[in-house]
Formats: C-alpha cells, structure tokens, sequence
C-alpha cells in the first residue's frame, strides 16, 4: 500500500499543463494517490474535471475563508450539488483564517456556519483551515454539532494544547512538511506522540516544501514521502509500517474504496 497525500491544491497555477507528470512523479516516489482541494465553488469545478480525467485524483470541494468574502447567493445551490456527488469524498477546506483576514471575519463566520450547516445533511468528513484562530473554530465546529464527527484540521501548526483540545472533540490533525523544519521542535514533539491510528499526512502542493528539498518550488504530492519519513524516525518506526498504516488511516477517514 502506497502513501496518499490527504491534502494538495493540483488545480494551482504551478501545474497547469503537467498535472499528469505530477502524478506520475508520485507514483514513482511511492504516493498512490492524493486528494486535491477545491477552495471555491470554479476551482472545485475544476477539480471534479481533473478527477474525471485521472482516478488517482479524489476530488474534495469547499470554500476557503480567503475566498469567503466572494460568496454569492447563487454559488450555494452549486455547492449543494457538488457536496452530494459520490465521488466527493469529503467537504472543504473550510473554516477561519485571521492570520491574512483576506476576507472579513463575519463573512468568513458566515460561510463557514452555512458549509457546515449543509455539510451535516451528507455525513461526509470535513476538511477544516484555521490559522489564528483556534478558539472561535472550535466554538463554530461544535456549536454546528460537529463534536465526534469525521473532521480533520489540515497543516497543523498550532500548539500541545490545541492539539489537545481538537482530539478531546474527537477530531483529528494532518502534518504537512512544516513539522521538518528546524524550528517546528513543538510540532515534532506533537508529531512524535500522536496516536499512530490516528495520523495523516499531506503536503499542501503547491506550499510547504520539507526538508532536504525546501528550497524547490513548487511542493508536489512526490514530496509527502519526505514528511513522511521523517515523522516515522519521530516516532523510531520502519517507514514501511508508517506508509501502510498512514494510507489506512486516510482511507478509513475518508471512506476510500
């Protein structure tokens, strides 16, 4: 069982055109597949496309809080068609960013409330994005009643105490190759004593290259096998076991055929 990339973006500019090559560098480096995401309602029609072309792609589809601000009323009844698709394995990224405040907190409140209200009529997983802003995600996610619900905050950053908190609402964190980083040592000490059932991992291509390969842009899901095998030496694991008990975890999460 190869790895799978439970988080990238193969819609971004930097791969337009070379999609395929993308993958096949994947597969080459040992990732099976990856999951990419849509962040509005044209790129996650654009996503559907790309998984239509090529079944390694598992398409997810959400708005992102930077794009929240952009949201129109007719943009809601495409949502509510593009969530109940079967192939769309799960919704977002969605949440709060108030690292950027690309939008306005209300809008970004606002969509995130009516993403969860519609998400919890299909059952499926949520992808959730929340940079500085740990509090009043966690208030939105459980006020929705999302407690013990499939939820996963993607490219964790935060701290031992928020990581914490998320897992006491049984919800889960996703490590991207942020955690290489020299300075990520709170990150690594988080990583190291995850709950190896519980753990994904991602490489949020285009961003966030590991180490050794910081310096090349852009990140492509081939690189998750960096992340991956560094967190396996945290955790003093055959990176094999890692890979194959990883891959089981994102499939059980997002009910992966």
């Amino acid at each position: 069982m190869g790895l799978i990339d439970s988080h990238a973006h193969l819609t971004s500019k930097e791969f337009t055109g070379q999609v395929g090559d993308v993958l096949d560098r994947a597969n080459e480096a040992g990732v099976e597949r990856v999951i990419s995401i849509g962040v509005d309602m044209a790129d996650s029609a654009r996503v559907l496309a790309m998984t239509d072309d090529d079944p390694r792609i598992i398409p997810v589809i959400g708005i992102h809080p930077h794009e929240a601000g952009k949201v129109r009323d007719e943009d809601w009844p495409i949502y509510m068609e593009y969530m109940t698709r079967e192939n769309v394995v799960a919704l977002g990224e969605m949440g709060l960013d108030y690292h950027y405040d690309f939008s306005d907190r209300p809008s970004q409140h606002g969509v995130f409330e009516k993403q969860l209200e519609l998400a919890s009529q299909t059952g499926k997983p949520i992808v959730i994005h929340s940079r500085e802003a740990h509090g009043d995600t966690l208030s939105i996610l459980t006020n929705a009643g999302f407690v013990n619900k499939p939820v996963v905050f993607h490219c964790f950053t935060g701290t031992k105490a928020e990581a914490a908190a998320i897992a006491d609402h049984g919800w889960r964190i996703s490590f991207t190759g942020v955690v290489t980083f020299k300075k990520s040592t709170e990150l690594q000490d988080i990583a190291a004593a995850y709950p190896l059932d519980q753990l994904m991992v991602e490489t949020d291509s285009p961003y966030l290259s590991p180490m050794p390969i910081r310096h090349i842009r852009p990140n492509e899901p081939a690189h998750v096998a960096h992340t991956a095998r560094f967190i396996a030496e945290l955790k003093g694991m055959a990176y094999e076991e890692f890979v194959a008990t990883t891959a089981e975890n994102t499939r059980q999460f997002f009910r992966l055929t």
